[in-house]
Parts: structure tokens; C-alpha cells; sequence
């Protein structure tokens, strides 16, 4: 149906109805975005507040405890420069744990007894043992065997070897999440099962890997404290050794965690940016927009 307009033209009435329709609903939309940012804005300021109160309750606790800063600043160049150790070690072991983790999770979805049955007991005995008696056992078994290793490689080793294990599982449960339809798909065009795992489940595999993984990167950050106790001159070491040499541990303890919590900010950023980059085609798909 078509209504009459200026100068003898028709226009179709359905058209001229739900125009104004869509101008109110798009109207509506903005004015809930804005609204939703406005909202946002408080709530940062409102974090942002407690924040403050949180460092100013924090810097109260640091004034009764007698804090030398002079002697803080004075070693702090020392204590800092193993953040480039700790970092070293926590990026070859996460790397390493990558690697074991992914034929762990192939193993464990394996229907091979001898695959299955190394992949579980591997992921049973790693996660029921300290990582700490790990270490040890690695640095000072091997050279029983033969195998001479330093402190940093035994200590990437145990820590490679140690998240390997735990997350073998993530990895397990997000080629898991893949559709069956998906697999028996690729099945059903000729693919190989390296074929199947390489172009279709692990590319989307890794979407749901690797939050996860970076969680335990940050993890390991601070578990790489432990090899400490080989004599890895990272962070914890530097700290202590100074520490203690002067009988100063409160402060040279301090410089190492605030050090630590700095590299962690700044893994969670990139890591946060690496999810949102991830998520894109998700969103792209559903429609979400945070």
C-alpha cells in the first residue's frame, strides 16, 4: 500500500511507518550506551577510592614496621635486576609446560593404553607432589643419572614439567569443547587425524587455552621464586641475599614483591589485550559488544 506525498508522488506506507519506529529505537540504544558509560565512569572512580584508601591503610601498616628507606633505595638497583632472571625462567618454563601440556591432552584423549595410561599417571604424580620437592628431585637426581644440569635449566625443567601437568588438563578441556559434528565433519572430507587437530580443532581450540594459560603464566611468576633455593640469582634471591647480609629482610622483601606485582600488571595488560583480540570473532558471531 502506498500513502500520497508533496507534489502528487506515493510513498509505500509500510516504509514511512517503520522509519520513526527505528530513529526511536536507535535513539533508545544511544541513550543506553551512554548511559552504560556513564555508569562505568563512576565505578571506576568509586575503585579508584578505595584503592587510594587501600595504599594509604597499607602505608600506615609500612610506617609502624620502622622501614629503613634509605637502605630501600640503596639496594633497590641490586634486587631489580632480577626481574630479567625471573622473567627468563617463568617465559622457557611456561613454554616448556606448553609443549608437554599439548601431548598430554592428546594422550589423555587418546584411546591408546599405554598414551592414557603415561599421561594420567604423569598428571597424577606431578600434581600430588610439592613443586618444591620437584625442584630438588630434578637438580639433584639427575646428576645421580649422569645428567649434570644447572641451576637455571633444572629449575625451568621442574617448572616446566610441574604446570605441564596442570595444564594438560585446560588444554584436554578445551579441545574437548570442540563440537563432535565438527570432528566427524572433518572425518567425512578425508582429513587424517593431524589434518583434523591442526586446521579444525586446535585453531579454535586455542581461543579457550589461552586465558587460562595466562593465568598460569602470572602463576609462575611468582612460583619462580622457588628456584631461589638452587642459587638462580632472580628476584627472591637477590632479596633475601641482602636481606640478610644486613639483617633488613622487611625492606628488601618489600622491593621484591612490589617488583613482582609490577611484571604481573604488566602481563595481565598484554594478556587482557591477547583475550580481547581473541574474542573478536566471538562477538563478531553474537552480537555482544563487552
Amino acid at each position: 500500500m502506498f500513502r500520497p506525498c508533496a507534489g502528487g508522488r506515493t510513498a509505500p506506507i509500510g516504509d514511512a511507518q517503520s522509519r520513526p519506529e527505528g530513529v526511536a529505537v536507535a535513539q533508545t540504544k544511544l541513550k543506553h550506551i551512554e548511559e552504560a558509560k556513564r555508569a562505568r565512569k563512576v565505578f571506576l572512580v568509586q575503585v579508584s577510592l578505595v584503592w587510594v584508601g587501600i595504599f594509604a591503610g597499607l602505608l600506615f601498616v609500612f610506617y609502624h614496621f620502622n622501614l629503613d628507606f634509605a637502605f630501600m633505595v640503596k639496594y633497590l638497583p641490586f634486587i631489580m635486576r632480577g626481574v630479567g632472571m625471573t622473567v627468563y625462567v617463568s617465559v622457557l618454563s611456561i613454554i616448556a609446560a606448553s609443549v608437554l601440556a599439548l601431548f598430554g591432552s592428546i594422550a589423555r584423549l587418546s584411546k591408546n593404553p599405554v598414551f592414557y595410561g603415561i599421561s594420567t599417571f604423569y598428571v597424577s604424580i606431578i600434581r600430588g607432589t610439592p613443586l618444591i620437592v620437584q625442584i630438588f628431585v630434578i637438580y639433584l637426581g639427575l646428576p645421580q643419572m649422569g645428567i649434570v644440569l644447572g641451576a637455571v635449566p633444572a629449575g625451568i625443567i621442574a617448572l616446566g614439567v610441574n604446570y605441564g601437568a596442570y595444564m594438560t588438563e585446560i588444554f584436554r578441556a578445551g579441545i574437548q569443547s570442540i563440537g563432535r559434528g565438527q570432528i566427524e565433519a572433518a572425518y567425512s572430507i578425508g582429513m587424517t587425524y593431524s589434518q583434523m587437530m591442526r586446521r579444525v580443532v586446535l585453531p579454535q581450540a586455542l581461543r579457550l587455552i589461552i586465558p587460562p594459560t595466562g593465568n598460569e603464566f602470572i602463576a609462575m611468576l611468582k612460583d619462580s621464586a622457588l628456584v631461589a633455593f638452587l642459587g638462580v640469582w632472580e628476584l627472591f634471591f637477590r632479596a633475601t641475599k641482602v636481606g640478610r647480609q644486613n639483617f633488613r629482610n622487611m625492606e628488601t622483601l618489600i622491593i621484591a614483591a612490589l617488583f613482582y606485582w609490577m611484571v604481573t600488571i604488566i602481563f595481565q595488560y598484554f594478556q587482557s589485550r591477547l583475550e580481547t583480540h581473541l574474542a573478536k570473532g566471538t562477538r563478531r558471531i553474537t552480537g555482544m559488544t563487552h
